[in-house]
């Protein structure tokens, strides 16, 4: 199964003088099981693209189907469909409300009518795949946390409601450097253990680099790349006059390449380039 989005558009305050086209013939499939990074300058789209999945936008034309559900019949439960389309939203902690971590993951399952002791289950195991001791944070109050805790709580709100498709949009912004590595080690344990198809929205090139097994960039509402990571960071012009950037280590291994190193420059990532930068200097042929 899949999110397929046809021809979408989607224009803000339409017939007026502050009509923005946000979205703009959007043809797109992300299947099950990917790890897909979307990437894009700010106001390129990224955030109204991802409320297009699960119906929290509705297009201003086109056709959204998730898993087999068109999002514009009248017959779809969108209830379902934001059960199967989790969406944690930058800075997610701002919508933590309730007094204790449990009642905080709990209030989605509760909304679903589920019993007691089916919620009771879907909280313990969202903050076990978050790597939250239950009997240590279960009635603590989420105020009280760390910022990267915090960020765990809000995920595990989502993911209490076992959705299929996690998206995320900028889930690392404002953190440390130690919380920002706890969330995506997370991410990618969640993605490889637990099989969640994972949109991840970022402006780290070096993190979708390093996870995503697609990337999809977009400019001025529209999606200009759509293909593996290596193939779209060999744009790196383009991508540069798009107001993005290439991962740290490509940059060095292009420069390497420019002082004469007979380097490959499509290295995405740090593991790539010890491997290469090695291979060169056992064989003696790092200056040209």
């Amino acid at each position: 199964m899949s999110i397929i989005l046809e021809k979408v558009y989607h224009t803000y305050q339409p017939n007026s003088p502050y009509e923005t086209h946000a979205l703009e013939d959007i043809n797109l499939e992300i299947n099950e099981g990917e790890f897909i990074g979307l990437i894009g300058h700010t106001g390129s789209g990224k955030s109204t693209l991802i409320q297009h999945f699960n119906g929290l936008l509705k297009p201003s034309a086109g056709r959204i189907i998730v898993d087999g559900m068109a999002l514009s019949d009248p017959k779809t439960n969108l209830r379902e469909v934001r059960r199967k389309v989790g969406l944690v939203f930058q800075y997610p902690e701002h919508q933590l409300f309730e007094e204790t971590v449990y009642a905080d993951i709990a209030f989605g399952p509760k909304n679903l009518g589920l019993s007691e002791e089916e919620i009771a289950r879907r909280v313990k195991r969202a903050m076990k795949m978050v790597e939250l001791d239950y009997e240590t944070y279960r009635d603590a109050s989420p105020f009280g946390l760390s910022g990267g805790e915090k960020r765990r709580v809000a995920i595990a709100g989502v993911l209490a409601m076992e959705p299929k498709y996690l998206v995320l949009d900028e889930p690392t912004a404002g953190l440390d450097p130690r919380g920002r590595d706890e969330i995506l080690e997370r991410v990618v344990r969640l993605h490889r253990e637990n099989g969640l198809t994972v949109i991840l929205v970022s402006h780290s090139m070096d993190d979708v680099a390093r996870f995503a097994n697609r990337l999809i960039v977009m400019d001025d509402a529209r999606i200009i790349y759509n293909a593996e990571p290596r193939k779209v960071f060999s744009h790196y012009e383009t991508l540069q006059k798009v107001g993005l950037d290439i991962p740290t280590v490509t940059k060095l291994m292009i420069s390497l390449h420019e002082k004469g190193w007979d380097v490959r420059t499509d290295i995405i990532t740090i593991e790539e380039a010890k491997a290469e930068i090695l291979r060169v200097k056992r064989g003696g042929c790092g200056h040209a």
